[in-house]
């Protein structure tokens, strides 16, 4: 049900993401802003999902190693990536995360560091089995403050076409 605006002489504009027809191939979408990931976001990151890697832990034991100090657990950097994507690009419009494909994470992320993220969409095509939607593979790019590439992946997701969306 669509919410009234309290004053109907106003419209009401709602933030969503593109549908599969808004979206271009080739086209560089920049998320802003960026986000500055800190030791505790790690911390809880990493204790939440259960992961005991001392190099995300044990500032100690990591200072010993090639890095020199701890490093943001590559998890929180992939789903923080994929997050920085979703107001301008999906929100409300995905209908489903179809699978992830060539992660990499070419360069560590540390605490203090901010994540910029940038998608390119490299093909996209309406659903045989599903009207109303249709197939977009997006490739994310995120990078620090400095410009150096931290992660990369290609992303399939299942969107609603403009024509195939009931809130549209």
């Amino acid at each position: 049900m669509a919410e009234q605006p309290a004053d109907p002489q106003r419209t009401v504009v709602e933030q969503r993401g593109l549908y599969f027809d808004e979206l271009d191939t080739e086209v560089i979408y920049s998320h802003k802003p960026g986000r500055t990931l800190t030791e505790a976001d790690n911390v809880l990151f990493t204790t939440m999902t259960m992961n005991t890697q001392a190099l995300h832990l044990d500032a100690a034991w990591s200072e010993s190693q090639p890095f020199g100090q701890r490093l943001m657990n590559s998890m929180l950097t992939l789903a923080t990536v994929v997050g920085q994507s979703v107001p301008q690009l999906t929100q409300g419009t995905i209908v489903a995360q179809l699978g992830m494909t060539n992660v990499r994470f070419p360069h560590p992320l540390f605490h203090g560091d901010t994540l910029y993220t940038e998608t390119v969409v490299v093909e996209k095509r309406l659903s045989s089995s599903r009207p109303g939607q249709g197939i977009v593979t997006m490739e994310h790019t995120g990078r620090n403050q400095d410009g150096a590439v931290v992660a990369t992946l290609t992303r399939s997701v299942l969107m609603w076409t403009k024509e195939g969306h009931s809130d549209s």
